[in-house]
């Protein structure tokens, strides 16, 4: 766990020491080096799950891939913000690259964490970079009105998480994941109990987000900066399904009854957001509302805890978390080139850039789950568990599908086909920079399709 909690670490400092001039390629090859390093997590050779096992974390089958991926994005997070970070004076951009590290280490030390109050702390540390780089670093003057949206719904919906915590604490007499789990929870009658369950669960669902507590997230992606855009749809949001699959043994003979109208909101949820999608003018709006009717998927199928369920949920979230980065990407190398990010002002982007085209149209399929990719693979799991627990959800699912198909292809047709509009006269081309930084993208998720056990979690 050391080996690349403490590089991460060791980044804060190189981030201030390193001349200027070699700032951005200092720190991108470092933090590609850790991420490559943290490959070798996926290498699980333990029979019972928990590997590099120390005395406060530990990385098991549900953790590796979240951590894993958590590694990838800085390196990816940095070449995305090289452009529009150039004309800042040289202390901002060192306290950007400084924050973004900061975000890496809370985010190893939350799914790394065995105990859950450590989990909880560092739950809600990532608010505070998060928040940084949002309201300093926005594009509009909407962005402190996000933030506030941002801090004030995660804390409000993870302030009954840490008294639920504390009673389970005084319940079980241990808070350690690797024992819970062979606690032995008292059948939970009472309304008391009832308000408990809930409020183990509303601090992840506002934080994944579900339908009708998502408010916050459309704001937060379309004011951040590049690269708080990208950590917020890869990882942060994995933060609250992480939570759930955590918190979820532990809430066992409750969840049967009690979960119905989350996972009525969730699968609903998945119908209105993506309804929403296809209406949106503003590019990035679109693809957060997307991200919020793809997390819906994920919440039910966790709600259901059946092994299927949980193993599409989290390839979903893997999957999901790629794909969300890059399409936010390639939001951004639009918006650098016609700073505008109203669809139909920038579209018929083929014909100037016919490169990027097909990078559109790459994530465009992933996002809307082509046959070989992780994304089908995770979406085909989840809607076959809500099958076997209840048929009926077909209706919301199928019809769930079907829209998100609709509004990838609007997204992809309105940005690149068509005629390039006359006020479009001089785009910069292509930078190999942006072509490098949407292949690290797409090479994982291809790459997954060939050995999809790293991400399968328990089951495997």
């Amino acid at each position: 766990m050391l080996k690349i909690l403490l590089p991460t670490i060791m980044l804060l400092p190189v981030t201030w020491l390193v001349p200027h001039k070699k700032l951005w390629t200092t720190t991108l090859m470092y933090s590609l080096i850790i991420a490559l390093i943290s490959l070798s997590w996926l290498k699980m050779p333990a029979e019972t799950g928990w590997t590099c096992l120390s005395l406060y974390m530990a990385t098991d089958p549900l953790s590796t891939p979240l951590l894993v991926l958590t590694c990838w994005l800085l390196p990816l997070m940095i070449l995305a913000s090289q452009n529009h970070m150039a004309m800042e004076p040289e202390n901002r951009q060192r306290t950007y690259i400084l924050l973004l590290t900061s975000l890496q280490i809370f985010l190893i030390l939350a799914f790394g964490a065995t105990e859950l109050i450590m989990f909880y702390v560092m739950f809600e540390a990532t608010l505070i970079p998060t928040l940084f780089i949002i309201t300093r670093w926005g594009n509009q003057t909407e962005r402190l009105n996000a933030g506030t949206y941002f801090l004030f719904y995660t804390l409000a919906g993870s302030l009954p998480l840490l008294v639920a915590l504390l009673l389970l604490q005084n319940s079980t007499g241990s808070l350690s994941l690797l024992t819970l789990q062979h606690a032995a929870i008292s059948p939970l009658s009472t309304y008391a109990d009832k308000i408990w369950w809930a409020g183990c669960l509303i601090a992840f669902l506002v934080k994944m987000p579900l339908y009708g507590a998502h408010l916050w997230l459309p704001k937060a992606h379309v004011e951040a900066p590049i690269a708080g855009s990208m950590v917020l749809a890869a990882v942060l949001l994995k933060l609250g399904g992480y939570g759930m699959m955590r918190m979820m043994t532990s809430l066992e003979p409750l969840t049967k009854e009690l979960s119905y109208p989350f996972i009525i909101l969730a699968l609903w949820g998945v119908l209105m957001t993506g309804s929403i999608c296809l209406r949106q003018t503003d590019l990035k709006s679109l693809i957060a509302y997307s991200s919020v009717s793809h997390m819906g998927l994920v919440a039910a199928g966790i709600l259901i805890q059946t092994p299927w369920g949980f193993t599409g949920a989290l390839i979903l979230m893997i999957a999901h978390g790629l794909t969300s980065s890059a399409l936010f990407c390639l939001a951004n190398t639009n918006y650098e080139r016609t700073h505008s990010r109203t669809m139909i002002l920038a579209r018929g982007m083929q014909m100037a850039l016919p490169l990027m085209a097909s990078w559109w149209f790459l994530a465009s399929l992933a996002n809307l789950a082509l046959p070989p990719l992780p994304n089908l693979m995770g979406e085909l799991m989840i809607l076959s568990s809500l099958f076997n627990w209840s048929p009926w959800t077909l209706a919301l699912t199928g019809t769930g599908t079907l829209i998100t198909a609709g509004y990838s292809l609007y997204m992809f047709l309105m940005t690149q086909r068509g005629p390039l509009p006359v006020h479009m006269i001089a785009i910069n081309p292509t930078h190999s920079r942006e072509h490098l930084l949407i292949t690290l993208h797409m090479i994982p998720l291809l790459l997954l399709i060939l050995k999809p056990e790293l991400i399968w979690g328990w089951t495997a």
